[in-house]
């Protein structure tokens, strides 16, 4: 299948989770193997060779990132919320809305010089991913790029990751 037939998969729900969101709903992508072998292979092809691991974050980023490391042959990195991880880590705050939140990875998760690949099911204002970026900055890793199933475009989250690369499979 082509990742250009992955469209058919996404069911748009208006009003949710409020009155005037398009929300763009994955799950039948999820529950189709072969749309969703396209998607991680659509994810995983421009880095083949090119990352020494995947981020994936929680929740949603972890059903990309899981398979996408292992097409990639490499090992997966959860970015984590706040006291999910139970040993020492490296936290990032970030702006939300109506107030802020943290990312969290543990200390070991990389070495320095360490090519880190940034996975998520969407990119909408780019925040949570900018924080994960910062945060493997932060512990001497190097985000090469940052790879999403779907970039809604008008939210205009690639503004907030200018330095890294991004890869979007689908764009609404």
């Amino acid at each position: 299948m082509d990742h250009r037939d992955l469209t058919r998969f996404v069911r748009d729900i208006p009003d949710h989770p409020r009155p005037g969101v398009l929300f763009r709903d994955i799950t039948p992508l999820l529950g189709d193997a072969s749309a969703f072998a396209a998607a991680v292979d659509a994810l995983a092809e421009p880095f083949l060779d090119r990352v020494d691991a995947v981020a994936g974050i929680e929740a949603r980023g972890f059903m990309f990132a899981a398979p996408v490391a292992h097409r990639l042959g490499v090992g997966i990195v959860p970015v984590r919320k706040p006291g999910k991880l139970p040993r020492e880590t490296f936290v990032e705050a970030y702006d939300l809305e109506y107030g802020t939140d943290r990312l969290e990875i543990h200390t070991d998760a990389v070495v320095p010089g360490q090519r880190v690949l940034v996975v998520d099911d969407v990119l909408a204002t780019g925040g949570t991913a900018a924080a994960t970026v910062a945060l493997f900055e932060s512990a001497g890793a190097r985000p090469v790029a940052a790879a999403f199933l779907i970039e809604l475009t008008s939210l205009d989250g690639r503004s907030k990751l200018a330095n890294v690369p991004i890869h979007s499979v689908l764009t609404y």
